[in-house]
């Protein structure tokens, strides 16, 4: 590892989904001086049910703040080795209010820790959204190597555009600060407490469920194994500067998943819509929204299209090779604890 169990660790967007796993990870590994950001409104329930028992012999310390704020910023980067960043404007629905705080939060954040000067590695944690897939052959492997999105303004996507110019943000902090990163790009994480059908899969429509993603894989990750890949990343030696995709290994196709859930959850009324009519529905769905001047807003284009929905193949063989990660729940496993609770706690 390249810091000690004894070193401050600070992990931001604490009380997330993901979040909160990675700092039971991290307490799991033996790590002492776990310092959690979360904002003051957030609902910290989940996270001090996982921190419970740790929390009183000084492991955690919880931290109210906001990254906004240069001054929080500096109070919680001070003797902090490693930086797991997680919170970011997954919320947010317009451009501006995702870049502020997925991108102006994250500048705040490195430039408070460049002035403790302790830093070790800053871990990213981004997203599949970034990538574009355009002219990736059909059903070819989409790994660390495709390109990010180079017009992830016009993708009708306030989270690409802020996870793309965070990412641009990271590296360039690299390239003239000398911070030492990584970057972490989950696919569809999923798992007890988040009980929503991905958008990869399809979408609910009035009372009918269209199915889009048919024989495509769904790269999807369980968030146990999720953590574990992020916390991984900020202790092997020799990953700095580098890329990882986290999902998992046996990876379900739309149509399997789909079947799974309704065998196992609630049926419900799908149809399926093929990929060469969906694609022609999202491009004139983009032909009409251009020409009534935004009247319809762009949401289904050929661009979301081939991001979401364009047969793609996934590999985890760079995450496993380099960080020796694993992914410790098999998809078998996730896939039935993900169904249990959400028989038991029904999307809303």
């Amino acid at each position: 590892m390249i810091i000690s169990t004894d070193d401050h660790v600070l992990v931001t967007g604490a009380s997330g989904f993901v979040g909160t796993r990675v700092v039971r990870c991290l307490l799991d590994r033996g790590f002492r001086r776990v310092r959690c950001l979360v904002r003051p409104s957030s609902d910290r329930g989940r996270l001090e049910k996982a921190i419970a028992g740790d929390s009183p012999n000084g492991q955690v310390e919880l931290v109210p703040g906001n990254l906004l704020s240069r001054s929080n910023c500096e109070q919680i980067t001070r003797d902090v080795s490693v930086i797991y960043h997680l919170a970011a404007g997954t919320g947010s629905k317009s451009f501006a209010d995702a870049y502020l705080n997925s991108v102006v939060t994250t500048r705040n954040l490195i430039e408070a820790s460049l002035q403790h000067g302790c830093l070790r590695r800053f871990v990213n944690t981004s997203s599949f959204a970034v990538y574009s897939n355009r002219n990736n052959p059909w059903g070819r492997l989409l790994d660390e190597t495709a390109p990010m999105e180079d017009q992830s303004g016009t993708r009708a996507e306030a989270y690409c555009y802020a996870k793309v110019k965070q990412d641009e943000l990271v590296i360039e902090y690299s390239r003239t600060r000398g911070v030492h990163y990584v970057l972490m790009r989950p696919g569809v994480v999923f798992g007890p407490g988040k009980n929503s059908i991905s958008g990869r899969i399809g979408t609910d429509t009035f009372g009918l469920f269209l199915h889009l993603g048919g024989g495509n894989p769904i790269p999807l990750t369980y968030v146990e194994n999720c953590a574990e890949a992020i916390v991984l990343a900020g202790l092997k030696p020799g990953v700095d500067g580098e890329v990882f995709n986290v999902v998992d290994d046996n990876l379900p196709t739309s149509r399997q998943f789909l079947r799974m859930y309704k065998r196992q959850v609630r049926s419900l009324r799908s149809i399926y819509v093929p990929h060469a009519l969906s694609y022609l529905l999202c491009w004139l769905w983009e032909r009409y929204s251009a020409w009534s001047q935004g009247q319809l807003p762009p949401v289904f284009t050929r661009r979301e299209w081939t991001a979401y929905w364009k047969r793609t193949r996934y590999s985890n063989a760079k995450t496993r090779r380099m960080l020796g990660w694993v992914p410790r729940v098999p998809m078998d496993e996730a896939l039935k604890r993900f169904f249990i609770d959400c028989r038991e706690k029904p999307a809303t």
